[in-house]
């Protein structure tokens, strides 16, 4: 069904359970899923949040400067994808980390071409650092990416089955979507994705699925084209 994707991961789901710090059975969970697509011949892209390690916005008004806290969320992103990627390369497949902002040698500055050329030869770029820049989520970094590498959808990956009309985990009587459209997904002001990262996708016409990474094998059946999750589109 596709032939490029982007996967974004919280980086809540490299904690496990506790979702915090990074958790080897998630890791390696996820990357045997991740290895087994890229053997199949999909060119896989990630981009991983940063939130078990460290969130920029949750620190303001407890000591933390936004722009700083922002940068100490950007280099989390950059340890949780050097993480994933020694797990996906223990599975048989190259897995290159790129930074938005210039890091090396702890990984090469990204550039789309380069990133690019990775997937083609059957490897798995790890796209991190989010933007580059302040004030911008993960998720958007993950529209952002998404689009410059001309994916054919981004794939979230969360910890439930899809977009509710509320938290799952914490209100019984939330209603999951099957399908919406961008616009739907931001007039009811639904919290899967930033406000930011919608609008890209949106005026991109890049789908989104927001499914259960943690379900074993539903990466794989997304790929094959089961109903897996929820699509927001156009």
């Amino acid at each position: 069904m596709y032939r490029r994707v982007l996967l974004k991961l919280s980086g809540e789901s490299l904690g496990g359970r506790a979702g915090k710090g990074l958790d080897t059975q998630a890791l390696d969970a996820y990357a045997s899923e991740i290895a087994e697509a890229a053997k199949a011949g999909l060119q896989i892209a990630i981009v991983n949040g940063g939130g078990n390690i460290f969130r920029g916005l949750q620190g303001v008004g407890k000591g933390f400067d936004r722009v700083d806290g922002d940068k100490m969320g950007m280099l989390a992103t950059v340890i949780n994808s050097l993480a994933l990627s020694m797990f996906i390369k223990d599975h048989g497949v190259e897995a290159k980390v790129f930074t938005a902002t210039p890091m090396e040698p702890i990984a090469k500055y990204y550039m789309r071409d380069d990133a690019v050329k990775v997937l083609e030869e059957g490897g798995v770029a790890l796209i991190s650092g989010g933007t580059g820049n302040p004030f911008f989520t993960t998720d958007s970094g993950a529209a952002l990416r998404a689009l410059e590498i001309k994916a054919d959808a981004l794939l979230k990956g969360t910890r439930v089955d899809g977009v509710y009309t509320a938290d799952p985990e914490k209100d019984p009587t939330a209603q999951r979507y099957d399908e919406l459209t961008f616009d739907e997904a931001m007039e009811k002001h639904l919290k899967v994705m930033d406000q930011t990262a919608f609008a890209l996708c949106g005026e991109g016409k890049m789908p989104v699925i927001v499914f259960d990474m943690n379900c074993r094998g539903n990466l794989t059946r997304l790929l094959k084209g089961e109903k897996v999750g929820t699509l927001v589109n156009v």
